[in-house]
């Protein structure tokens, strides 16, 4: 099916460099505070260097704005999670609900997206464990390859993929006897409505004199009726017949329902007077019979490689042909890389791609004095801040990874935790002298009963002599920064305020990039999953010119 619709207009070059030149005004001010590092917040005194205000008047004012937001984004999810209860299979014997629920948006986008382009096959950088690759080639019939740098993952895929085909080929089985159940219930019920019509039309014949009275009382019964249980059967059946994207409305959480497993001519209506026709595209009739098929032959491929920019993908993928390039949060760099693999190939005729792990990303002028032999960067990207010399820093890309929105639903930071480690630093460099430190603590927090539970459980990690401090001096360090503990709240959630304008930073640096390119027809920044569920919830979308 070629590409048949006007796509929908997105705003050009200039007016993106306009937004990020606003953009960078006001993170020469305040990128200093996504900058600091809550660990080191009592030794290098960064409330005091940074914000120096009253912690109760910034908290009052984020918590007043939090609150605004809250109300909205708790009654989405209340309404969602009522909606997703019921006798649908559960998606979480192969996938968590976060997983599951960002499969469904993006499968979706990518199913529409190469049914537009007219393309079979699908390349997913960055596979992992192939949740959707194997979900691409089972529902929409399409020729996926997973590519993941892991052999772990692969195999894991393989292994997974196995088991959701034979799940699907159960399904698709009761499916059809549920369809056949269908049709018989909907034939009983048919022949008694046919039975109380002719019942009332005998009647209406015998007593004449009183017909109009009669027939009121009667049709009133036959339209409560019809309304309650046949109207519900037929159009169930109808839903089977009628076949659009729109309707599709992939949903893991139904994603075995009838309507998506049935292949073409499952079943036949009793009356084609009952069911409206409408046309099917030839492009919707090919993947309905492919999807019919799809447990028959394997038709997603996971695949082991580390992709970088200069990939040569025909060595990969020896049938390589037109493809759609797909990345479900490809960490750090893969996500810039997939973009410059899909603009160097010509057989990629769109991507799709989704990052995350921006702390991971290579910044080219991160480091300007250090040689390096490095080309290609994961930010900058665009010849915009490639001129601007433009830098985050890495604890500035990694506050970008912070869900403003799930902190504004009450899932709120591990405030405790963050003073404890900060306390920890403090304790560290006064007392055994060090102030960097290769090792990391991890997650020894969940593990600890008290704040003493914890030093002594930390230094112990850190190979450092906790015999030489004793209990007293310990709590100490906590009795002296108790006190200031609103402090590090109110930083750390001026960070998490902060957090969506670096990632929009880095976004609009990768959209540009896009848009300089001279064969690219179409290119846009789309919200696909609902932050809360999914807080990496930012595609890059982008389509070719056809040739």
């Amino acid at each position: 099916m070629a590409a048949s619709g006007p796509l929908p207009v997105t705003q050009d070059l200039s007016t993106l460099h306009a937004k990020l030149q606003g953009l960078l005004r006001f993170l020469t001010e305040a990128l200093s505070i996504s900058s600091a590092h809550t660990v080191d917040f009592y030794t290098e005194s960064v409330w005091e260097q940074v914000v120096d205000l009253p912690p109760e008047t910034v908290l009052a004012a984020l918590r007043s704005a939090a609150e605004a937001e809250a109300q909205p984004s708790e009654a989405r999810l209340q309404v969602e999670a009522e909606s997703g209860s019921g006798e649908n299979v559960k998606p979480d014997e192969f996938m968590n609900l976060k997983k599951s629920h960002e499969v469904q948006a993006m499968s979706e986008l990518i199913g529409s997206a190469a049914d537009y382009c007219g393309i079979k096959q699908i390349i997913d950088l960055g596979s992992g464990k192939g949740y959707l690759s194997s979900f691409l080639s089972l529902k929409y019939g399409l020729k996926v390859y997973g590519i993941d740098s892991s052999n772990t993952n692969t195999h894991g895929a393989e292994e997974r993929n196995r088991k959701l085909k034979k799940h699907w080929k159960v399904y698709r089985r009761r499916s059809k006897l549920d369809v056949n159940g269908l049709a018989l219930q909907m034939t009983k019920e048919r022949k008694v409505q046919d039975e109380i019509k002719f019942k009332a039309d005998i009647e209406g014949v015998c007593n004449s004199s009183t017909a109009n009275q009669e027939k009121m009382s009667t049709s009133d019964f036959l339209q409560d009726f019809s309304g309650s249980v046949i109207s519900n059967i037929r159009k169930q059946m109808e839903n089977l017949h009628v076949y659009s994207h729109r309707e599709e409305n992939l949903c893991f959480e139904n994603a075995f329902s009838l309507r998506d497993l049935l292949p073409i001519n499952a079943i036949e209506p009793t009356s084609s007077s009952h069911i409206p026709k409408r046309k099917m595209s030839e492009g919707n009739k090919e993947r309905r019979k492919m999807t019919s098929k799809s447990n028959e032959s394997n038709i997603y491929s996971p695949l082991t490689s580390f992709i970088t920019a200069d990939s040569e993908l025909h060595d990969i993928i020896k049938d390589l042909e037109d493809c759609f390039m797909v990345g479900l949060h490809t960490c750090g760099d893969l996500a810039p890389n997939t973009l410059r693999i899909f603009t160097s190939k010509s057989e990629i005729k769109g991507v799709c791609s989704v990052g995350c792990c921006y702390h991971l990303l290579s910044e080219e002028f991160e480091n300007p004095h250090k040689e390096c032999t490095q080309e290609k960067w994961g930010f900058p990207m665009c010849h915009y801040l490639k001129e601007e010399r433009w830098c985050c820093g890495r604890n500035a890309r990694m506050s970008a990874c912070l869900a403003l929105e799930r902190v504004a639903v009450g899932q709120g930071l591990p405030t405790e935790s963050l003073f404890y480690r900060a306390v920890l630093q403090d304790i560290i460099k006064d007392c055994y002298g060090i102030t960097k430190c290769d090792r990391h603590v991890g997650k020894i927090y969940s593990k600890s009963s008290s704040f003493l539970d914890y030093v002594r459980k930390s230094l112990k990690k850190l190979g450092l002599d906790e015999s030489k401090l004793p209990e007293r001096i310990i709590m100490d360090y906590y009795e002296k920064y108790k006190p200031r503990m609103n402090e590090l709240e109110a930083f750390n959630m001026l960070k998490v305020v902060l957090a969506p304008c670096i990632e929009t930073l880095i976004l609009l640096d990768r959209l540009c990039y896009l848009k300089e390119q001279d064969d690219i027809a179409w290119s846009a920044l789309v919200k696909l999953f609902d932050p809360v569920k999914s807080p990496r919830c930012y595609a890059i979308i982008a389509l070719k010119k056809q040739q």
